[in-house]
């Protein structure tokens, strides 16, 4: 196993910290290989610190989801592909918070479906995170009930910058990557971007202790993180929507308004990219993923849903997606966390 060539390390402040993909230049270079350890603040920007910080009360919009970054990566281009493995995503502290928000979730009134009733009501919840015993605490408000959570961590939002020189807010989701909010994203776990503009331009934030699929109420349990990646580079072939791929599944994303055209996103993906890996013209992987596929809810809360396309790689044979680069980044990973 080769161990990584660069290892860069990141922590900005809030003075560092992006609210946008695009419109900003990166805080570091790195080169294609490079293991990067960075910090990330919550979607809050560490403003709830109890069940009376309401968040319409202590966070100042647009300054809510700060992501890390951006992270340029030398020698890529537009049209490129950007491999991000994810090596660790640990929690930096040993509490998360969830709440329920004016206008914002599934199972409320939103600007965009209104209602003439009001908004549920804002509320805070308090998760202990327990990172020795991979447990996260849940505590109802208005009763004696508390169930241990098993830990998952994940990051909702990474991305690139958008092409043609566009610059989206980090809560919103599309084919630059951005708040996907997909469980999927957590350790172990290799994302594919297009690159869009040179250097493709890498940020990372927006991390949950754990996220049920949907993200219903609008958030999950919200964390810093600590968070050890691999960044690498491939030439060429860039996909035309985030994709993933972790050890026993590929996995491609979605990201519109209604909820069925990101789902119709993220399906035509998947039976393109097996259609490419198995060498089937497209009725036929269509065929197959329409037999073996899962179809996950990433969000349906953000300023666009989010739907995963998952094929059980166990169908590929031995076609590997670009050139085997997941297994080659996880083998990168142990011998890193072996010898750090």
């Amino acid at each position: 196993m080769t161990l990584p060539d660069e290892i860069v390390r990141l922590s900005p402040g809030p003075e560092d910290w992006a609210y946008t993909f695009g419109g900003r230049g990166p805080l570091t270079t790195v080169r294609p290989g490079s293991v990067v350890e960075l910090t990330t603040e919550d979607c809050f920007g560490g403003k709830v610190r109890g069940v009376d910080d309401l968040p319409s009360r202590v966070c100042v919009f647009p300054y809510l989801n700060p992501v890390t970054g951006p992270i340029a990566v030398a020698g890529a281009e537009p049209g490129d592909v950007l491999a991000v493995h994810f090596v660790e995503i640990t929690p930096a502290r040993d509490r998360g918070f969830s709440s329920t928000f004016p206008h914002f979730g599934a199972l409320t009134a939103t600007h965009q479906t209104a209602m003439l009733h009001p908004a549920l009501e804002e509320r805070v919840w308090v998760y202990e995170l327990d990172v020795a015993a991979g447990l996260c605490h849940f505590r109802a408000r208005n009763s004696d009930f508390a169930v241990a959570l098993p830990l998952d961590p994940m990051h909702g939002t990474v991305g690139v910058a958008p092409a043609a020189g566009e610059v989206l807010a980090s809560i919103t989701p599309g084919a630059h990557g951005g708040n996907l909010d997909t469980p999927e994203m957590r350790a172990g776990t290799t994302a594919y971007f297009g690159v869009n503009v040179d250097g493709g331009l890498l940020a990372i934030g927006d991390g949950h202790a754990r996220q049920g699929e949907g993200e219903v109420c609008g958030t999950a349990v919200e964390a810093a993180m600590r968070t050890t990646v691999i960044v690498d580079l491939v030439k060429g072939g860039g996909p035309a929507w985030p994709r993933l791929e972790n050890d026993d599944f590929l996995i491609s994303t979605g990201s519109a308004r209604p909820l069925e055209d990101a789902f119709r996103i993220s399906q035509h993906d998947l039976v393109g990219w097996t259609a490419e890996l198995l060498g089937l013209d497209q009725l036929d992987a269509y065929q197959l993923v329409s037999q073996a596929g899962l179809a996950p809810a990433a969000n349906v809360c953000d300023t666009n849903y989010t739907m995963a396309a998952k094929l059980p790689k166990s169908v590929l044979g031995r076609a590997r997606a670009y050139d085997g680069l997941h297994d080659r980044l996880r083998e990168t990973a142990a011998a890193y966390l072996r010898h750090r």
